[in-house]
């Protein structure tokens, strides 16, 4: 694009925010195109939504709701100034949440642990687009998350991250450790559904 064309990008179209660097949806340039609406980049596909909505469910079941919150819907967390990232699920501990104001910002508090679902993120322009997962899963364990835990859907990987540990990764049919005594299979969640 030549200067005079230069097409200023909405906010709406940042995923996340990075150092003041901004993480745009992936497709982002077709809508600046015209070829597709925003709501075509932010909505999530049919695997993606079922499992969360599967794994919200079970969590539910195995946590105790006294001292656990499930959060979703690519909630924002504010790691600082111009810099914040989503997160598909969010477990905290009730304990933390106490203080925090409920009004319209972003979670200012680490989750205790974060899930993702592959990512919104264009990652067209990542040379190695391993890096992305790679920075943001570091932002959240530095940040304070004790677990990552990212489902991919298109190898039906599994890799989880925790604090000054290998990192895993396991296919879909092993069990995840979600918490000490909360395990799913993510497999047979899936199956499930049907």
């Amino acid at each position: 694009m030549s200067e005079s064309t230069v097409q200023t990008i909405p906010e709406s179209l940042i995923y996340e925010m990075v150092d003041g660097q901004p993480i745009y949806y992936r497709g982002y340039q077709d809508y600046l195109s015209g070829e597709k609406q925003l709501e075509e980049l932010m909505g999530s596909s049919f695997i993606q939504s079922m499992i969360v909505t599967r794994l919200v469910i079970a969590l539910g079941g195995l946590l105790d709701s006294k001292k656990y919150e499930i959060l979703t819907n690519e909630l924002g967390l504010q790691f600082k100034n111009k810099s914040w990232r989503a997160a598909d699920i969010a477990i905290c501990r009730k304990e933390d949440l106490r203080a925090v104001a409920l009004d319209n910002k972003y979670l200012g508090v680490p989750p205790q642990i974060v899930i993702e679902i592959d990512t919104k993120a264009d990652l067209s322009e990542v040379p190695d687009s391993f890096s992305y997962y790679q920075k943001k899963t570091d932002q959240l364990l530095d940040f304070g998350v004790e677990k990552v835990i990212w489902i991919f859907t298109d190898t039906k990987k599994v890799m989880v991250a925790e604090p000054n540990q290998n990192w895993q990764i396991s296919p879909w049919n092993k069990e995840v450790q979600v918490l000490d005594n909360v395990v799913v299979t993510l497999q047979k969640l899936v199956e499930e559904a049907f």
